[in-house]
């Protein structure tokens, strides 16, 4: 909302110094400042509110050191996180971009669904809070929406080489320049050269026109991105200060990532795919990072408030929504190292346990417990050099990923 009024104060009245608001690394350090504020301050009252409204965790028990102290500490502190970003956005970015709608609806959809599982837990008693296919049928309709925005929407396209010049073209005895950009479902494949794949390709062998039908690749491989990343930072929200600092150490890559991408300078200089508008999700990923790290002052051990499901499962979707769009969904399982390790350490034993229960008639572990957090935690590592050495591993990630702009 402010950006279009000092567009208005830059445009029509020629107020020196408004029209600063047109560039994105300015609203972004803005929107960075504004959600730390936001998160910081107002932080502190929406734990009490919780606290008030008995919003307490119920803890089970683990046989973990430290874990029964932690009953009773308020949790849904991912509204603090929500409010936090949302508000920034709506303030400075520009609200009729493809890219900041999807981002908005990722947010407070997830939120939703989150919050309803961590409102049945808390108010309905259930342990198990909203069922598991619950969960799945919300991330699918997310899935489904993201996946046809993008395929479908005109305003979402990429142009693959940056130093291309379109043809000259006739069309009704007009000759003019064809578009630069195209709508496409080409990705980036990291570490290689020719980085470029186009999921239409996987269509080739049914022949002439197979492009059409690329939707029936890419919506279901978006559905898949999503849910995954999504209960990986489930997975991963438990123990203090863990999924809030290993997010936001991954969101500051894709931040990396939007920028140069939506920026037709550097896109041109790193030889990789422009796609026009992405750079204003740049603003919103701000925005974000303040938010968790502001949350990260009252979830750091001993925390104060834990996010729920109604923050884990926002921050998943977002994650995996700003990779998608900005063409890296490749990069996950580097950008979001932890959160794959989390998943793959959980399935791994449960597999295991069931094999070896066909196998030999008794369950074998080969984790003392999953998630993998848990498992250093029964070998008796406190939690707070759990998340910093997690947090290490993250940024270790994070820079890998970055490199792969040049490393080819």
């Amino acid at each position: 909302m402010l950006y279009y009024l000092f567009e208005y104060l830059n445009k029509a009245l020629n107020i020196p110094g408004t029209g600063v608001f047109q560039y994105i690394t300015f609203r972004s350090a803005l929107a960075l400042i504004l959600s730390l504020l936001i998160s910081t301050i107002f932080g502190k009252r929406i734990i009490n509110f919780l606290r008030n409204q008995q919003v307490g965790e119920t803890v089970r028990e683990l046989g973990l050191e430290g874990q029964s102290q932690k009953a009773g500490t308020p949790t849904m502190g991912g509204l603090i996180i929500i409010i936090a970003t949302l508000i920034p956005v709506l303030l400075l970015t520009k609200l009729n971009n493809i890219y900041i709608i999807l981002l908005i609806v990722t947010t407070i959809w997830m939120g939703t669904i989150g919050f309803i599982d961590d409102y049945i837990k808390i108010f309905k008693k259930d342990k198990e809070g909203l069922k598991g296919i619950f969960k799945v049928i919300g991330q699918v309709g997310l899935g489904i929406i993201v996946g046809s925005v993008l395929y479908l929407h005109p305003d979402v396209t990429v142009r693959q080489d940056s130093n291309y010049k379109a043809p000259m073209v006739q069309t009704e005895n007009v000759i003019h320049q064809a578009p630069l950009e195209e709508k496409s479902t080409a990705t980036t494949i990291p570490f290689f050269k020719n980085n470029e794949f186009d999921y239409a390709e996987i269509l080739a062998w049914t022949g002439e026109g197979y492009q059409k039908w690329a939707w029936l690749i890419f919506i279901p491989f978006v559905i898949f991105i999503i849910t995954a990343v999504s209960n990986g930072a489930n997975l991963t929200d438990g123990i203090d200060g863990l999924a809030a600092g290993t997010s936001a150490i991954s969101v500051l890559a894709l931040a990396i990532f939007t920028f140069v991408s939506g920026n037709i300078v550097f896109s041109n200089y790193l030889n990789i795919m422009y796609i026009p508008d992405s750079g204003e999700m740049t603003v919103f990923i701000a925005a974000f990072i303040g938010a968790l790290v502001g949350f990260l002052w009252y979830n750091s051990y001993p925390a104060s408030v834990f996010m729920g499901d109604t923050g884990s499962l926002t921050i998943g979707g977002i994650i995996a929504v700003l990779a998608i769009s900005v063409r890296k969904e490749m990069l996950i399982p580097l950008v979001c190292g932890i959160f794959l390790a989390e998943n793959f350490s959980v399935v791994l034993q449960v597999a295991y346990f069931k094999y070896t229960k066909k196998r030999f008639g008794e369950g074998r572990r080969i984790f003392l417990m999953s998630p993998l957090h848990h498992h250093y935690q029964k070998k008796g590592y406190h939690e707070s050099k759990i998340v910093t050495r997690f947090w290490i591993v993250g940024i270790l990630l994070a820079i890998v990923s970055i490199v792969t702009l040049k490393l080819r």
